[in-house]
């Protein structure tokens, strides 16, 4: 492309300097001829208006008194009545131009000058106009090479840029060229990147959530499965069985949240539900694993609590707070239930250290972690708390208290102000 532009500007430039430098050298040859003859003709009117002078003047006419009225290379002949021609100059060799004038007194005077004067000014000037043609085409070239860059360059680094976008590089340049057009080209791949870069965001952030939320409820299921395998006893396989169903059930519940939510996180399915069937479920799931680390899961409060939400991701919520006690927190950890205006809480605590100083209100942050852990739980409990118009906060740190806030059913609502105005 770079030698095309390039070529394309010298054969216009070239084109140009033709056809306008030939009709100047046609003009300019014409020109120099014509003022030549003028000259000549001038120059012989002249020295005949001399010989009238000095003859009405009785003076002396000779070659050697005229002889400063010829320039050098010019020649001129005086012819009077009755007296030998008087030649002035050297006569030129060669092609000449020539004129003859006729003074008042009868005689004629004849004014040479070499064509060779003529050819030599011509040739002067097509130099000069070679010279500037010459000059031109230089200013072309570099011109051109100029512009093939700053258009080729640019076409380079657009390539280089789509390129890197599709082998899964895709960081915007944010870099423009000063022309329109490629700008324009800039500001598509450079929005292309950004969408790229966020559906790539969006898949690796699927991918290490639904690896953190599906660890938990493979690991309880393996357990039950191995429950299965070292009893004989028929109801406790069968019950333990029905749980592993049940297990099952929650592990389709949150793949389809998560791939819900990484659709659209406002998407859910709302409904009232009872928070005591969602604590009882999450409390039988996570006994045998307490059990095994030789630590105890508990619950109390307010029961019967309708909640306003969707039962998958609170059950989601609550196992990331109770995963999270068991591999950061100790002793006890339990579960609480209350009210507060027109909320549900459910507090998760344990006996543990609590949340080290430093991270504070960041421990919701991807990645914060106090241990070597993934920073991702908490994470993922907060954005499914929030997608499901419920909040989750971190009411205490030492011991560590997270509260899980739901939204509570009009009924409730209605009964409590009715209860308080009684009171």
């Amino acid at each position: 492309m770079r030698r095309r532009l390039i070529q394309s500007t010298l054969a216009v430039v070239l084109v140009v300097i033709a056809v306008f430098g030939v009709s100047l050298v046609i003009v300019e040859t014409r020109t120099i001829t014509d003022s030549a003859r003028e000259r000549v003709e001038a120059e012989s009117l002249r020295l005949a208006s001399i010989v009238d002078s000095r003859i009405l003047g009785h003076e002396e006419i000779s070659s050697a008194i005229l002889s400063d009225q010829v320039g050098p290379g010019q020649y001129a002949v005086i012819r009077l009545p009755d007296r030998p021609p008087i030649e002035i100059g050297e006569r030129p060799s060669g092609d000449v131009i020539e004129y003859t004038s006729r003074g008042e007194e009868g005689e004629t005077v004849t004014f040479q000058e070499p064509r060779s004067s003529i050819t030599e000014e011509v040739g002067r000037t097509l130099l000069i106009i070679g010279l500037v043609a010459l000059l031109a085409v230089i200013a072309a070239v570099l011109l051109a090479v100029r512009q093939a860059n700053r258009l080729a360059s640019p076409l380079t680094d657009l390539a280089e840029t789509a390129e890197r976008l599709g082998s899964g590089d895709p960081r915007p340049r944010h870099k423009r060229y000063g022309v329109p057009e490629l700008d324009r080209v800039a500001d598509v791949l450079d929005s292309s990147a950004e969408r790229i870069g966020r559906m790539l965001t969006a898949e690796r952030r699927l991918a290490a959530d639904a690896s953190h939320q599906l660890r938990t409820p493979l690991t309880a299921l393996s357990m039950r499965l191995e429950e299965i395998t070292l009893t004989d006893d028929p109801d406790t396989v069968k019950e333990e069985a029905t749980i592993a169903i049940a297990q099952v059930e929650r592990l389709t519940d949150v793949v389809e949240r998560l791939l819900t939510n990484s659709r659209d996180p406002r998407t859910g399915s709302a409904v009232s539900f009872d928070l005591d069937e969602v604590i009882q479920q999450q409390l039988a799931e996570w006994r045998p694993a307490y059990r095994q680390a030789g630590r105890a899961i508990v619950s109390s409060g307010k029961r019967h609590l309708e909640a306003v939400g969707t039962p998958g991701a609170v059950a989601q919520v609550l196992a990331a707070l109770i995963e999270n006690s068991l591999m950061h927190g100790g002793g006890t950890v339990a579960l609480r239930t209350r009210v507060t205006g027109n909320q549900a809480v459910i507090e998760v605590t344990d006996e543990g250290p609590g949340v080290p100083a430093d991270l504070g209100a960041r421990i919701f942050e991807r990645a914060i972690s106090g241990r070597n852990s993934t920073g991702i739980g908490l994470a993922v409990a907060r954005d499914l708390a929030e997608a499901d118009g419920g909040r989750l906060e971190m009411l205490q740190t030492q011991p560590p208290i997270f509260g899980l806030f739901l939204s509570r059913t009009a009924v409730q609502r209605a009964e409590g102000e009715q209860g308080r105005t009684v009171r």
